[in-house]
């Protein structure tokens, strides 16, 4: 039995030497490492050893065992790392350029706005993406039967209304009001969702950055003064702006801040709907009754509040005709930024 061991550990070390494929070593596997193969057969007629010799024999054979699993481990280990790096290659090919990452550009665009007011001041909140309908309307002096609760405005995540995906970020101006005392000068930017046809104005989902500044006396003119010195440092000291009265539950007096179209110069285009302006940002001064829900006393306190949409400034940066180009993830389109 043992010579029938020595015999067979020379017949496989000779194989194993003229192993040069995977396809011979699948079939050096098939003859001597399956079930029915030449080492499991030598350990069946074990059981014919005299028992004084089995225990020396079983060491043989398991030692035999052990070095062919091992070799073809090894072999085969070799063979797959040669398939893997070998490859066909055509080596007339023309070399391909590697292409550097960057931020997307609304993600350049927020970062820009938020190192804007940073620099003026304001820190920077942040709060929920689904948001209930106290923060999101009620505490900012919506009334119950505003058009904006309709589902036609609203993405509404619970069939009772209660739990909304936010339609603005505004819902965090009352989170801060209700966890820090005034004075208050944040940012708040973020997601928000919106239930609107979908156009070369407007997206169903989109970005925002809100500001609040809340102390004594603030004026008017103080937010006045804030958005066109943020306004002249996103867009150049020549640009040109007006405000507009407008009306906003939590803001009252209210207005809206233009700035001469990008495209047409102030001659009229579809972008501006021909009027030579657009709408960059939503101000006013912040309701008495928005201050309550806050914790904050209006007989003491005032304070402004504005709002900026960032695909909207996005846009008016680069020079995009179309907000859904912001987000067909077309590389002609990224790649320029």
């Amino acid at each position: 039995m043992q010579e029938e061991i020595k015999k067979l550990e020379a017949t496989i070390k000779d194989e194993l030497s003229k192993i040069d494929s995977l396809d011979k070593l699948e079939e050096f596997k098939l003859t001597h490492l399956v079930k029915k193969g030449t080492v499991q057969s030598l350990f069946d007629k074990l059981k014919d050893v005299p028992k004084e010799l089995k225990p020396e024999t079983g060491k043989l054979l398991n030692q035999l065992k052990s070095f062919v699993e091992n070799e073809y481990q090894s072999l085969k280990e070799k063979f797959d790392k040669q398939k893997e790096t070998v490859t066909d290659l055509d080596l007339t090919l023309p070399g391909r350029r590697n292409f550097k990452g960057t931020f997307h550009p609304i993600n350049q665009t927020l970062t820009r706005m938020i190192e804007i007011f940073v620099s003026m001041g304001f820190e920077v909140a942040e709060g929920p993406d689904i948001e209930d309908t106290y923060h999101n309307f009620d505490a900012l002096n919506f009334p119950p039967d505003h058009p904006a609760r309709d589902m036609q405005d609203t993405f509404f995540i619970e069939s009772d209304g209660n739990l909304l995906l936010r339609t603005h970020t505004s819902p965090v101006q009352i989170r801060v009001m209700q966890s820090q005392k005034p004075p208050i000068r944040c940012i708040m930017p973020g997601r928000v969702y919106r239930n609107e046809a979908i156009s070369a104005r407007s997206l169903a989902e989109f970005h925002q950055i809100e500001g609040l500044y809340i102390n004594k006396r603030v004026t008017f003119a103080e937010l006045k003064g804030t958005l066109i010195a943020f306004a002249k440092k996103m867009y150049g000291e020549e640009s040109k702006f007006r405000y507009r009265p407008s009306f906003f539950p939590f803001t009252e007096p209210s207005a809206e801040l233009d700035i001469t179209c990008f495209l047409c110069k102030g001659k009229g285009c579809r972008v501006c709907k021909y009027t030579g302006w657009l709408e960059i940002a939503g101000c006013g001064m912040v309701h008495p009754n928005v201050l309550k829900a806050g914790g904050i006393d209006p007989e003491e306190y005032t304070g402004y509040a504005f709002g900026f949409g960032i695909e909207r400034v996005t846009m008016l940066k680069t020079g995009i005709d179309d907000i859904r180009l912001l987000y067909e993830n077309d590389v002609r389109v990224l790649n320029q930024f």
